[in-house]
């Protein structure tokens, strides 16, 4: 409640109209104003109500679903593209107007708040192995494609590098690669990144995605490349649902840019799968303390000797860069998304 100030008592002059009823009418002028503050402070910083439409309905994950999945994405794309063209966001419309090229193909898109896509590049039915990429804090649908001049820093430009980089390396590489944001990334600079509280909402939605994988491809292994924050999204799937049947099919994880993943070594993320952990010389997550108390901080640092992961060559590249074109990371990545264990090179 705001306090009105009160008017001292006062006295009538004989002969002249009482001050009552202007005093009666300041008090309610000021009780007013106070009001509409209090409102306005306690509304400031909520913003507009989202443009953007709700998901629509799709079928559940089956080969017969697929083409289905990927009509009714791309008409959401359609209808979102107009809705970032008709509130003026720029950045939104150029992301989605390059979700709209020829052949890209999605199993699921939510345009609401910074957003969501999962992208399939490579044929889910027939593979016989499955990356999925997930990537880390500051991912957003603006920055699925492109981040400044580093597009294979993002989840569609990094699969599509991881894809390339497979077919240089086998004839038939027989690889699908997922470009999976599937989650609310955090910002970097916020208090959500020092929690797993964002990675744990976005494990149970991996770990849903994989069963579906698993359902479209019984036969397919599966890999998941971890970047950043991401890594801790992977890990916490792992911790939670490594005994399902899905999960029985993922062979390798793999860690770079890793702030922790909350788990106090390799062995307790599966019994089964390979984990993997790489991180850049010039990477500044090297710098970022590795550890957990009351629930902050995300724990040891998993390229450790102590952690217990096989750590992989991660080249000279910085935080952005394990992706990149050309490099030592590249190459080693896409050797774990393929199960050659014998090419990827130790660190």
């Amino acid at each position: 409640m705001v306090d009105i100030p009160t008017m001292p008592p006062h006295r009538t002059i004989p002969g002249t109209p009482s001050r009552r009823p202007r005093l009666r009418r300041l008090r309610k002028a000021l009780a007013g104003t106070a009001s509409i503050g209090v409102i306005m402070m306690t509304t400031a910083g909520t913003g507009h109500a989202d443009p953007y439409a709700a998901p629509v309905a799709v079928p559940t994950m089956a080969p017969s679903t697929l083409d289905v999945r990927y009509t009714a994405e791309r008409q959401s794309i359609e209808k979102a593209l107009k809705t970032a063209q008709a509130v003026g966001d720029v950045d939104r419309g150029k992301a989605l107007g390059a979700f709209l090229q020829p052949g890209r193909r999605f199993l699921y898109f939510d345009p609401r708040g910074r957003g969501r896509a999962i992208e399939v590049i490579g044929d889910l039915t027939r593979a016989r192995r499955v990356a999925v990429l997930v990537p880390g804090a500051d991912t957003t649908l603006s920055a699925f494609d492109n981040r400044g001049d580093k597009p294979w820093s993002t989840p569609g430009g990094g699969a599509r590098a991881v894809y390339a980089q497979a077919g240089s390396m086998s004839p038939s590489p027989g690889l699908a690669v997922v470009a999976w944001l599937g989650y609310a990334a955090p910002k970097t600079f916020s208090s959500d990144v020092l929690t797993d509280e964002r990675a744990s909402e976005g494990a149970g939605q991996l770990s849903r995605f994989l069963k579906g994988v698993h359902r479209v491809n019984p036969g397919a292994s599966v890999s998941l490349l971890c970047h950043s924050y991401g890594s801790v999204v992977c890990s916490r799937a792992a911790l939670d649902s490594h005994h399902s049947a899905a999960w029985r099919k993922v062979t390798d994880i793999a860690l770079y840019g890793s702030p922790g993943t909350t788990a106090l070594s390799a062995s307790k993320l599966s019994s089964t799968a390979r984990i993997w952990a790489g991180r850049g010389s010039t990477d500044w997550m090297e710098d970022v303390p590795h550890v957990r108390i009351f629930g902050l901080g995300l724990g040891a640092d998993p390229v450790s000797s102590s952690f217990g992961a096989r750590v992989f060559d991660a080249g000279s590249g910085g935080h952005s860069d394990y992706l990149a074109p050309g490099s030592t990371s590249l190459r080693n990545l896409t050797g774990i998304a393929l199960g050659g264990v014998a090419g990827v090179t130790p660190g």
